[in-house]
């Protein structure tokens, strides 16, 4: 190490995310598994077209509000990590662990196990025609996509970047192929399922909440630029134009896809349809119906290396203030990877897959995950008034993030207040036991703790070849 002069710094993994990485960083994590998944349950809660394609679109337009908080935030502090360095700053350390905590444990892993679960049913599909694929054949297909991901980023962050952008390209494919036959399908004069498209509706406040949650977990990775804050090249122009450029062009998106789906079917189809995108290449490229299937899975795991390259950096950056493991902030000497983070990681979401309800794992992820973004929207209010010495490259205006924080609470009560169940209150307090882990071990740092840590780090860093960044300089 010393011949070499190896130069680590805090969170600078060597290769650099530029402003074309960046937007596919973005349009690739969002553009995964949602799309195909949520269309159905959007339109169960809202129950017509007109309600549907509103929500789409209002959901890319919350999405977007929510994103340029996150860009003020992370010009304001270019720290990798997301809400994490966020809510110390604003609220110190506590919230910022119980963050880490629910992040690490809950909404991290269940997400990528979600979008993995969801690569694994399309990819498995065509094998099985006219009945489901095992669960069995699911669930090793997850996880052996999970292990392939997870390799990839932990050997490489130019390897998981490029991978990234070839995946962005094949989603962005299918999604042109569905858009394009919409319009031609329009062109053609199939329009008859958008005429009264608001009669039959059934809103209400818990409906559109609910379309509302679906909808934006299609959206989910808006704000994962923000987990690379410092391994962006120039992050104070590359940040906001990453998110102007990249949600609004995913917003179109998604509101032209659910229009070449509502040109073929009907509502009542689409509710029966077991898999949206595939009921629409049957009845439109038909015998290439083939395409769709393969080039959703494409889209997935897509999703999934852009989850697991950033939130990667949570693990690592948790770990580096002393909230996680000290081994989990250590960087692969021969790869400079947070090899550790990265693995821990896909551990977690494998034992997510054991469970493998998608639809019980998304209302989780959903409810614990819009609480810390209000938060952190919340924190971005908050220094306003208690950080004015903080230099702001990005500054938007005060009302975007009172709405977002508004509409934050909204998400979060509106299960509680439709449909209340346990499993909420069981996840609430799954978050505040954080604090009790807290309080013993990173507040009051335990000696028996140490003692058993010690060891068990020093034969996983040389296992691993892993060392603690700031520890080698130039």
């Amino acid at each position: 190490i010393s011949e070499n002069k190896l130069l680590y710094q805090s969170v600078s993994f060597y290769f650099k995310v530029g402003l074309i990485s960046g937007i596919c960083m973005i349009v690739g994590t969002i553009i995964g598994s949602g799309i195909f998944v949520s269309p159905k349950s959007v339109l169960a809660n809202v129950g017509a077209v007109g309600p549907c394609l509103t929500v789409w679109a209002a959901c890319g337009v919350l999405a977007t509000l929510g994103a340029l908080c996150f860009a003020e935030l992370g010009t304001m502090i270019t720290k990798s990590g997301g809400e994490y360095p966020y809510l110390t700053e604003a609220f110190g350390p506590i919230p910022a662990f119980l963050f880490s905590w629910t992040s690490l444990l809950v909404t991290k892993p269940s997400s990528f196990a979600i979008i993995c679960l969801s690569f694994a049913e399309y990819a498995s599909a065509p094998f099985y025609p006219g009945c489901d694929p095992p669960q069995v054949v699911i669930k090793c297909l997850a996880a052996a996509a999970i292990v392939i991901i997870t390799i990839v980023n932990s050997l490489s962050v130019k390897l998981g970047s490029y991978l990234q952008n070839f995946l962005t390209a094949a989603k962005m494919i299918i999604v042109t192929i569905i858009i394009v036959s919409g319009i031609v399908l329009l062109a053609q004069g199939k329009t008859e399922n958008f005429k009264d498209s608001y009669k039959d509706s059934t809103i209400s406040f818990g409906s559109i909440a609910l379309a509302f949650y679906n909808g934006l977990w299609a959206y989910d990775g808006w704000n994962q630029l923000n987990y690379i804050t410092e391994e962006l090249r120039n992050p104070y122009r590359n940040l906001p134009l990453s998110i102007i450029i990249g949600i609004p062009l995913v917003t179109v998106c998604y509101v032209l896809i659910n229009i070449s789906y509502f040109t073929v079917m009907t509502s009542t189809e689409l509710l029966q349809s077991q898999a949206v995108a595939v009921t629409f290449g049957d009845r439109v490229l038909y015998p290439a119906s083939w395409i769709v299937p393969l080039f959703v899975a494409f889209s997935t795991i897509g999703s999934a290396n852009g989850t697991c390259f950033t939130a990667g950096r949570l693990v690592y950056v948790a770990g580096r203030e002393g909230h996680m493991l000290k081994l989990l902030s250590y960087i692969s000497v021969k790869r400079l990877t947070p090899a550790p983070a990265i693995i821990f990681y896909g551990i977690i979401a494998i034992i997510y897959i054991i469970p493998g309800d998608i639809n019980t794992l998304i209302n989780y992820f959903s409810f614990a995950v819009w609480i810390f973004y209000g938060l952190t929207v919340l924190a971005l209010i908050v220094m306003r008034f208690t950080r004015k010495d903080l230099n702001r490259p990005v500054k938007i205006p005060i009302i975007i993030p009172v709405v977002v924080t508004l509409v934050s609470i909204l998400l979060v009560l509106a299960p509680i207040i439709s449909e209340p169940e346990l499993a909420y209150l069981y996840c609430v307090l799954f978050i505040v036991s954080g604090f009790i882990v807290y309080v013993l071990f990173v507040h009051f740092k335990f000696n028996w703790s140490q003692k058993i840590s010690k060891p068990i780090t020093m034969h996983l860093q040389m296992l691993l070849e892993v060392v603690p960044a700031e520890e080698i300089t130039e």
